[in-house]
């Protein structure tokens, strides 16, 4: 969040002067440094939290569409990350914790020749985000191990040859309870159903309203808050892609597009709060969320998926 404090001051006495008719050098040099202190004013975690709507002030809200080639590589970077849930699918279950599992992240990715895309970037200290239940998104790891009943949403990134992979899976500990297992179900239709409308001829606002219409028609709130966005060199680029929408409004959907689809939807309300760690992401209802996302490609015309959950789906198997 912004220093509002210090912005304001800035504000008054770049006001005052001018009223003075003091646009002199005092009154540039304040208003330099206005623009200068601006981005450190800004709470560093915020644009990651917020997953895109921040980049607005720091972009030129031009779509970077990519070639074949470095769709390839982008394919590479999400299959190092789905390789990476892998590991945790095997790994993750009662009595487990999230630090646990955000150190065997570090070292799967790092033995891949790649490195984690979410660790000290705009500050974040781990290379997983682990959140549970109530928890949206950005939950911090910790030592408190899961227990039975858990949902726990689990969000990896990594840059490999320069390129981000960004994926989440939600997984289940142990038996959850049939209201909660739907509310997993159904936002991985969502996911799905959006990526189905990432085609040339349509344009964003038709994957968030069909990811809208699927979460709404079971009563569950689509979070408006954080939305998905473009990737790429830059784990954030345009366009954003919210989970809500109008058929036929948005951004025209083109060859070469590369964006996360990422559904965050909650068993109760689509509001959201932020709790003190100045992180995690709670709803204001405390009831479930769930998160699943995908890095998904236009090639002549049709979506491709370049992150898979298969090797999630192969480690749970094989628990059973």
């Amino acid at each position: 969040m912004i220093n509002a404090h210090i912005i304001k001051t800035l504000v008054k006495l770049s006001v005052d002067l001018r009223m003075n008719n003091l646009n002199s050098l005092v009154f540039k040099s304040i208003r330099f440094c206005y623009f200068l202190l601006l981005p450190s004013l800004i709470e560093p975690n915020l644009f990651h939290r917020n997953h895109y709507l921040c980049t607005a002030s720091r972009t030129t809200h031009m779509i970077v569409l990519k070639t074949a080639q470095e769709i390839e590589i982008m394919r590479d970077a999400a299959q190092v990350v789905s390789r990476t849930l892998g590991k945790i699918a095997e790994k993750i279950g009662p009595g487990v914790t999230g630090n646990e599992l955000d150190a065997l992240a570090e070292e799967y990715i790092l033995s891949q020749n790649a490195v984690p895309g979410f660790k000290g970037l705009y500050g974040c200290p781990s290379t997983v985000l682990v959140s549970v239940n109530e928890q949206v998104v950005h939950g911090l790891p910790s030592d408190i191990p899961f227990k039975e009943g858990d949902i726990v949403s689990v969000d990896c990134g990594a840059v490999y040859k320069d390129y981000y992979g960004d994926h989440a899976f939600t997984f289940e500990i142990g038996e959850v309870d049939p209201e909660v297992k739907k509310l997993l179900t159904v936002t991985r239709e969502c996911l799905y159903l959006g990526i189905e409308e990432t085609r040339t001829g349509k344009r964003i606002g038709d994957i968030g309203y069909v990811i809208q219409q699927h979460a709404e028609k079971h009563g569950y709130g689509v979070v408006r808050d954080l939305v998905g966005h473009g990737l790429g060199t830059k784990l954030h680029e345009e366009p954003q892609v919210p989970n809500y929408g109008r058929r036929g409004r948005g951004k025209k959907i083109q060859n070469g597009l590369t964006i996360a689809i990422e559904p965050m939807i909650n068993m109760g309300t689509e509001k959201v709060k932020q709790l003190d760690d100045n992180w995690t992401i709670v709803t204001q209802d405390g009831l479930p969320s769930a998160h699943f996302e995908h890095d998904v490609a236009v090639v002549d015309g049709e979506p491709v998926i370049l992150s898979t959950f298969d090797y999630v789906e192969e480690a749970l198997a094989a628990k059973k």
